[in-house]
């Protein structure tokens, strides 16, 4: 590869120097420097998809079928979320097959710690980039680290809008999350809402490509008060609708003093695509995500220990005990403690 692209540099070189208003030229020599710079680039963008296959570029690995892969991870890997499964593979999905979207994509996802939530974007950012979270081309920003001291609210603006433009500017198909949301302080994530609108360029950019992804525990509350509605009315989970959720998980971000969305105007300007629910956990997707860590251990699934680790988990609410308060994340530890002591 390095080859192909030396060999275009040094016949464009050549042409240029056969140009240059210094020497007089000779037409069979230009025309061949040109032809030979010409041959070189069409080279490179030919072998460029094969190039991709093992090496990280801009964009969506080719030769994937990136709707039904993601689908596939999404089951295998997130439980108890049905509706964020289905926002999460139609979203996406429609996003990267647009060849020219009007504005760049928006998800807040929203739900109790340990639900999902860092798990899902993971999984949307593997199925995009090789390197996953390690990609050039994905950014994650957490508010307690990278926005800790309110004071400072107008250089972290400036720092941000800076970091947005130039690695948008780098790859049009840049992904940005930003973690813990509900810590966020009140206005500043209203400084990327140009990034996120309906425009075309700005100063010679466009976002319309980039790809925002928002995790917060925000609206939790409610999310499990729909929840719990319909298990004490014996209907199932997997019949709660998106719309049901979505207008009430808005509403409440939108007025909570708590949450880095408090009177946004990406909420208020409908700058938000998808509010993604994630469900609470009950007791049998806690078991479902003990299996899943022995296995990727290389353990044989021990029962009596998938049991045992779900039973150490405190449950909510008092009485009914359904719902996991950690959800899955402390899974990892628990097991910890049965194999590496």
């Amino acid at each position: 590869m390095g080859r192909l692209w030396g060999a275009a540099g040094a016949a464009l070189g050549l042409a240029l120097l056969l140009l240059s208003p210094a020497r007089a030229v000779e037409p069979v020599s230009l025309g061949l420097a040109l032809a030979g710079a010409a041959s070189a680039l069409t080279g490179y963008i030919s072998y460029r998809p094969l190039y991709c296959l093992f090496a990280e570029c801009c964009g969506p690995r080719p030769g994937r079928h990136f709707g039904a892969v993601l689908q596939q991870d999404l089951e295998k890997r997130l439980f108890g979320q049905h509706l964020a499964q289905k926002v999460i593979v139609k979203a996406v999905t429609g996003f990267l097959s647009n060849a020219n979207p009007k504005k760049p994509l928006a998800l807040s996802m929203h739900g109790w710690t340990g639900t999902g939530k860092n798990y899902a974007s993971k999984i949307i950012v593997e199925n995009i980039y090789k390197s996953g979270l390690n990609s050039r081309y994905v950014h994650q920003f957490v508010s307690t680290l990278h926005f800790p001291h309110a004071s400072l609210i107008r250089q972290y603006t400036d720092d941000l809008q800076s970091w947005i433009r130039g690695n948008v500017s780098d790859c049009a198909r840049s992904i940005f999350i930003f973690d813990e949301m509900d810590k966020m302080h009140a206005g500043l994530i209203d400084s990327i809402k140009p990034f996120l609108d309906y425009y075309e360029q700005l100063d010679g950019v466009s976002y319309r490509q980039a790809i925002f992804i928002f995790l917060s525990n925000a609206g939790a509350e409610k999310i499990t008060e729909v929840a719990l509605d319909y298990w004490r009315n014996g209907k199932k989970r997997e019949d709660i609708g998106l719309k049901e959720l979505n207008d009430v998980v808005s509403l409440s971000v939108f007025n909570n003093k708590n949450s880095g969305f408090w009177h946004s105007s990406l909420i208020d300007r409908n700058l938000i695509d998808f509010f993604v629910p994630f469900l609470p956990l009950e007791y049998k997707h806690v078991k479902m995500c003990v299996r899943v860590e022995l296995e990727s251990r290389g353990y044989i699934v021990d029962e009596d220990i998938v049991s045992e680790v779900a039973d150490e988990m405190t449950y909510f609410p008092k009485e009914e005990k359904i719902y996991c308060h950690k959800g899955c994340k402390t899974v990892y530890t628990k097991l910890d403690y049965y194999y590496d002591l």
